[in-house]
């Protein structure tokens, strides 16, 4: 059977850009650029070219792509003609092969917001998209406020739509800007449109989260009829977000009906760099990727359960709805006081460490899993430290070095501009084939700001190991988390630390002691001797 196509349209550079927090800088929005490209999006809207420094200098060093690259805009204003209009003439400088521009479709908003008649609006996009046109570029509109648009006049609505289509306008994208039409509705209205003369070939779909239905609002326009998805990379996006293609491309592609009545520009080897370029996103952004991020994340494919690892052991399917490796992920067995014996072996098996069944160190790894997380200790989010206690348990970790003492002292002094300021020092000695080494590190960085007591032992512990300092060159920290996991005055607390090296790989560890420093540092010396051993 044929399969019809759909087009995936990206706006991360644009709408993505609208999240609190969020400001991408020219080179990264290259970046961006490049990783979807390859991905195989077949839109890429890059910024609002005039709208700001940033968005003007992409569009003045946009990399070359596959992908139809896309400057957004907005109809002209009311009392101008088209070729006489600042705003519309920045976005069609910007030279790219296509332009979207917004525009309003909901009366409301028309003569309240505009403060134009209906006659007036729907004039100025017919004019809009007729101008791009002239120009040789394939030209998009978006229906601003459409569904709400539509509830309240549909005939109306639909007039702005049928004027942009004969305008000669490619793509119609209806959208949901306030993000709060449910699936079934834009399934109904989506219909009703098509129905009213809009082909379905030409209509698309924007959706924003603020009910978590973008994605299920997205397929719904798809089952209505609708060819093009608009989406954003992580659910990027105003408030709470856009409909987030990175769990609706794999949905569109492994998912039935979708995989069996449609194809889309992304390939079954592209498919697997989808991991890779949601973390590179976060990574851009300095985030901590979310572990519960479906397809993606950490946790996508993490079983817990010792019945579900011992299932997970016959036939993966049992407990996985897709193979993770098909969007670049992996299965995680993390460890827990839940953990049976099955769930022990398939963990160590992928650590590299065959054990037979009924062996006694299955059961002193286990009761000693479930007597440290009875003293704070958590394994299951914390897979590099479950290895090195594994290890340890079955005489098969090498002692690369040890710490015969550390000290940190946290000083309060005036600086050079009269102005109190912290310093962190750390003293760490360690011996390595019998020499001892001592190394001193202060926490204060390049800008003069304290990084506080741990940075100074980390920096102190990575200083000078010897034979073992190339292997942990390109390590870093990338998050810290503290827990206190009792109460009172004898509180006990947590330490997780996920680091991570030159080739993108990322591990955890973890440490627990009644002092933050100390739980600090027992994290700090897992993580760099899961490190050495992985690069053993």
């Amino acid at each position: 059977m044929t399969r019809e196509r759909l087009y995936l349209y990206d706006t991360t550079l644009r709408d993505g850009q609208q999240t609190q927090g969020v400001q991408f800088s020219t080179p990264e929005k290259q970046a961006i650029a490049e990783t979807l490209d390859k991905l195989g999006l077949d839109y890429i809207e890059g910024g609002w070219p005039g709208a700001n420094p940033t968005d003007s200098a992409f569009f003045d060093a946009a990399p070359e792509t596959r992908a139809t690259m896309t400057a957004f805009g907005m109809t002209k204003r009311a009392g101008r003609s088209a070729e006489n209009d600042d705003i519309l003439a920045a976005v069609l400088n910007a030279g790219t092969k296509a332009v979207c521009l917004v525009g309003k479709t909901h009366d409301f908003h028309v003569e309240t917001a505009l403060g134009v008649t209906l006659e007036e609006n729907t004039e100025n996009i017919a004019r809009s998209i007729e101008h791009i046109v002239k120009q040789g570029r394939e030209a998009l509109f978006d229906a601003e406020h459409f569904f709400d648009g539509y509830k309240s006049n549909p005939d109306y609505a639909l007039e702005t739509l049928k004027a942009a289509l004969d305008a000669g306008a490619r793509w119609i994208v209806l959208c949901d800007t306030n993000g709060g039409t449910l699936p079934t509705e834009i399934f109904t209205i989506t219909s009703a449109v098509i129905a009213a003369g809009i082909p379905g070939e030409r209509l698309g779909i924007h959706t924003h989260n603020d009910t978590e239905n973008a994605v299920a609002g997205s397929l719904a326009a798809v089952d209505a009829g609708a060819r093009q998805i608009q989406g954003t990379l992580n659910g990027l996006g105003e408030r709470c977000g856009n409909a987030n293609l990175t769990s609706l491309i794999p949905t569109l592609l492994l998912k039935q009906p979708y995989a069996s009545l449609y194809e889309t520009g992304i390939t079954e080897e592209a498919l697997t760099t989808l991991t890779m370029a949601s973390r590179q996103l976060d990574e851009i952004l300095n985030r901590v990727p979310m572990k519960q991020a479906a397809y993606v994340g950490a946790s996508a494919f993490a079983h817990k359960a010792g019945l579900h690892a011992s299932a997970i052991l016959k036939d993966p399917s049992t407990y996985e709805h897709i193979d993770p490796t098909a969007v670049g992920n992996a299965r995680v067995i993390p460890m827990s006081n839940q953990a049976g014996q099955s769930n022990l072996r398939r963990r160590l098996a992928e650590a590299g460490l065959e054990v037979e069944p009924g062996d006694p160190a299955l059961a002193r790894i286990l009761d000693e899993i479930k007597e440290r997380e009875d003293r704070g200790y958590t394994y299951d989010s914390a897979q590099a430290s479950f290895e090195l206690l594994a290890r340890r348990e079955l005489g098969r970790l090498p002692d690369f070095f040890e710490v015969k003492r550390y000290k940190v002292t946290v000083e309060r002094r005036k600086n050079k501009y009269d102005k109190m300021v912290s310093l962190s020092e750390a003293v760490v000695v360690v011996k390595i084939d019998g020499e001892k080494k001592l190394s001193v590190s202060e926490s204060m960085d390049e800008l003069g700001s304290d990084r506080g007591p741990v940075n100074a032992l980390a920096k102190a512990l990575a200083k000078d190991l010897g034979k073992y300092q190339s292997a942990i060159d390109d390590m870093r920290l990338v998050d810290f988390k503290v827990r206190i996991t009792q109460g009172g005055t004898e509180a006990v607390t947590r330490v997780i630390i996920d680091s991570e090296d030159g080739s993108g790989r990322r591990w955890s560890t973890v440490g627990v002691s009644p002092n933050i420093v100390d739980a600090s540092f027992e994290a700090l010396l897992d993580a760099i001797a899961w490190k050495l051993l992985r690069d053993a």
